[in-house]
């Protein structure tokens, strides 16, 4: 609950938060809330007389605020009325102070950089630092430049190489034009190529080392439609680390099978879906049009989709998106280890150039490795 009174109770996805006063806040769930209502005790012995695996399992307050010195919950689905005085919440608090760890911004300004009257390098610059803070970046056109996109997709793959990346080639090639009609690349029977809408994942979660960023240059702009989306899987990861341990460490441990079979490409890689979980190290792979079926034990099958599903449902919230409409000449670049992206169904002759970069010495260790 954003700009909240600092004396009001903030409800959130299965949690709430108390203000205990002095300034000071204790988080609760939803669940234990209602599993410790003192209304439900033995008048004379004041033993429990309700188990927890009794309450529906999407209990969760109608009303919820503070009346005098306690909490009054009115819950769903039963209509049930609790009151909690503060000194109990304060006694009993398991999470006091809690900072809560951010959910994926939906901030598009934040990602913006201007290309008017910046050179190249510099705009690139910018443009990777955002990369580097926040998972992506948008680069808008210069309107005084009247040079066709198509004319300068080179300039921007020397520009990003004198920044130390360099440009890779994959089984599309080494630039991929992203139209209904392309003539130019390999491999062209996947949705890419497509005009259908195609939803959050990473690109060539397949390969073993998936190409770390990748560049999408506008050429021409979709009569309707055509949007793209992004959204930070880390900060997801992290928020969900935050909210359900065990989920997090599931999607970070359990593997899974990412399959592309193509007329004329085949490949399979065996990998958790968050292959590394560092901040500067970060990987995530994840494509839901790759994804092979599940070979995991009978036991762990049920608690696996639960983690997968709430991890997804997460990144898939449009209030976590961040919804960019690109015209001729703007072209954004995202952190494929980092980053989902997606795009919107379109109409028209939308043409996007597609183009992946690793660091220097990644391809040059990669390049080593295939001898």
């Amino acid at each position: 609950m954003k700009d909240a009174p600092r004396d009001a109770v903030e409800l959130h996805g299965d949690w709430l938060r108390v203000p205990l006063g002095d300034g000071h806040t204790a988080d609760f769930h939803y669940r234990w809330l209602r599993h410790n209502c003192d209304r439900e005790r033995h008048p004379l012995t004041r033993e429990r007389t309700r188990c927890s695996s009794e309450l529906a399992d999407d209990v969760r307050p109608r009303v919820a605020s503070l009346a005098g010195d306690a909490l009054f919950v009115v819950w769903e689905p039963d209509g049930h009325e609790s009151l909690y005085p503060l000194t109990w919440l304060d006694t009993h608090a398991y999470a006091r102070g809690r900072v809560d760890v951010p959910a994926p911004s939906a901030d598009l300004a934040a990602l913006e950089v201007s290309a008017a009257d910046v050179a190249l390098g510099r705009q690139i610059a910018a443009a990777l630092a955002r990369v580097r803070e926040r998972g992506a970046a948008v680069v808008r056109h210069d309107p005084s430049d009247s040079t066709p996109p198509e004319a300068q997709t080179e300039a921007i793959v020397t520009a990003f190489e004198a920044a130390g990346l360099r440009a890779v080639a994959t089984h599309f090639g080494r630039i991929e034009d992203l139209r209904t009609d392309n003539t130019t690349n390999q491999n062209t029977d996947q949705l890419g190529y497509t005009d259908a809408p195609i939803h959050l994942h990473t690109d060539q979660p397949f390969l073993e080392r998936p190409p770390r960023y990748q560049v999408l240059q506008c050429i021409r702009a979709a009569d309707q439609g055509g949007d793209n989306l992004l959204a930070d899987a880390r900060a997801a990861f992290r928020h969900l680390e935050a909210h359900d341990a065990r989920a997090a460490e599931l999607l970070a441990t359990v593997p899974v099978r990412f399959d592309r079979k193509q007329q004329n490409f085949a490949r399979v890689v065996e990998s958790p879906i968050v292959a590394r979980r560092g901040d500067r190290d970060f990987l995530v792979r994840c494509s839901y049009f790759t994804l092979a079926p599940h070979r995991l034990p009978f036991s762990q099958m049920g608690e696996f989709y639960r983690a997968h599903d709430r991890f997804i449902r997460l990144v898939r919230d449009p209030q976590h998106h961040v919804l960019v409409g690109l015209q001729p000449g703007d072209w954004l670049v995202y952190d494929n280890h980092r980053t989902l992206h997606a795009r919107t169904g379109f109409t028209g002759p939308r043409w996007l150039r597609g183009i992946y970069f690793d660091p220097a010495e990644a391809s040059a260790a990669a390049g080593a490795g295939a001898t």
